[in-house]
């Protein structure tokens, strides 16, 4: 089964706890703190694997979590990190995340890495809060919690050439006789569910990838039929091959097909009309084909060659492999995804800061504090001990919670929840 999109969850790995640690060695008195910080939680990690092709794997594991930092230890020993979290994916797989639709990667290299969730930094022992004012302190920080997301992947198959057509008007022979490639070739419309690549060779040893891609009809772009389970492909071919039957056995006029072809990937995406298009006249061993090719070419007013072949005869072939091979040569790559940076130089863009914690009130009256820089100080710290918890109040009261409690009506004893904990408001 051929898969090209895939939703799953990552999780990084959490950060090592901090540790509270005293030296007590013989003949050192008073000896200070001595606790270790812990490891880095493990990073999820993609990266590009030639020898997979589709992202079946991911149907059956949608789920990849990062192992946890160790702890620190006495004598100021830091905590082992944990190894990297290493998922392999297949050439063309761009990440998403799926609550903001930020492009995370665009991954086609063998080889080639993107972080997709960070680990968190392991927690500071006791050593690292050591003042004059406090020279001994029983105060650490539990590891930070790693990066967690739901992330969309989406396959686009990497080939220079692409082939566009209406269903049945001969894409998957034409691979077929062109390239090793044995795609499903069959006399009904829809034979090809999923693209078939195949290795194409012309006679003066040049060579290039073709796709042979699921036929399309109107209103693909909105996804009839196939719709973007086709179109998605296309994005990083670099010449287009647009096969037209030029038999007339169903029906359908050449021109017309050929204009709603281009209509299609107009509105799906307009860099598609920009790369260089080659003409495939197919099926002209059919008799009336000359004809309707001639009226064809009569309406073309663009300067788009024009190859007539047959492709269960093998007539034709060679010299429109040759036009394709001097186009893939002469043609750049087109970047999917815009680098503003690189085009223009360094961008600075103002960005609002996101809010460190946000007030309101639960169905029984409660108040709920929530934010990512609140929740976080939350985590990271350890309730087990009295400084880390006066602490964590004195932290509250610098963000300016307890002055914003009291503006939205908090009272002394009122309940205040953060996450799965519970306090009460003193004034």
């Amino acid at each position: 089964m051929f898969v090209d999109n895939v939703k799953v969850y990552v999780k990084a790995g959490d950060g090592g706890d901090g540790m509270v640690a005293f030296r007590r060695e013989k003949y050192v008195p008073d000896g200070g703190p001595a606790g270790g910080d812990g490891g880095k939680g493990a990073s999820v990690i993609f990266e590009v694997d030639e020898g997979l092709r589709t992202l079946m794997d991911f149907r059956y594991q949608r789920h990849f979590k990062g192992q946890r930092g160790e702890n620190g230890k006495p004598k100021n020993q830091h905590g082992r990190g944990a190894e990297d979290f290493i998922v392999r994916v297949p050439p063309g797989t761009t990440v998403t995340d799926d609550d903001t639709g930020e492009v995370i990667a665009d991954l086609t290299t063998h080889g080639e890495r993107a972080v997709i969730a960070s680990g968190g930094r392991g927690g500071r022992g006791n050593t690292r809060f050591a003042t004059p004012a406090n020279p001994a302190p029983e105060l650490s920080e539990k590891g930070e919690p790693g990066v967690e997301r739901y992330i969309n992947l989406e396959l686009k198959v990497l080939a220079d050439v692409g082939l566009v057509g209406f269903p049945s008007v001969g894409k998957s022979t034409l691979l077929s006789v062109v390239s090793a490639a044995r795609p499903k070739i069959a006399d009904y419309h829809f034979t090809t569910l999923s693209p078939n690549l195949g290795m194409v060779s012309t006679e003066d040893g040049r060579s290039f990838v073709m796709a042979d891609l699921p036929g399309l009809i109107e209103g693909a772009h909105e996804g009839v039929g196939l719709g973007h389970q086709f179109l998605r492909h296309i994005e990083r071919t670099r010449v287009i091959l647009h096969v037209i039957d030029m038999s007339g056995l169903e029906g359908r006029d050449p021109w017309d097909d050929y204009v709603k072809i281009n209509e299609e990937l107009r509105q799906y995406n307009l860099r598609l009309l920009e790369r260089p298009q080659v003409i495939v006249a197919n099926k002209m061993d059919i008799p009336g084909a000359e004809e309707r090719l001639q009226a064809f070419q009569e309406q073309l007013s663009e300067e788009v060659p024009v190859f007539p072949i047959s492709a269960y005869t093998k007539k034709g072939l060679e010299p429109m492999l040759r036009e394709v091979a001097n186009l893939v040569e002469t043609t750049p790559e087109f970047p999917l995804y815009e680098d503003e940076e690189e085009e223009q130089g360094v961008v600075y863009k103002y960005e609002k800061r996101e809010e460190p914690f946000v007030i309101s009130r639960d169905d029984d009256g409660a108040y709920v504090l929530s934010g990512p820089e609140i929740e976080k100080m939350f985590k990271m710290t350890d309730f087990s001990r009295d400084e880390s918890v006066r602490r964590f109040s004195r932290k509250m009261r610098h963000l300016g919670i307890d002055e914003a409690l009291r503006k939205k009506g908090a009272v002394d004893g009122d309940t205040v929840r953060l996450l799965d904990f519970e306090f009460e408001f003193i004034e």
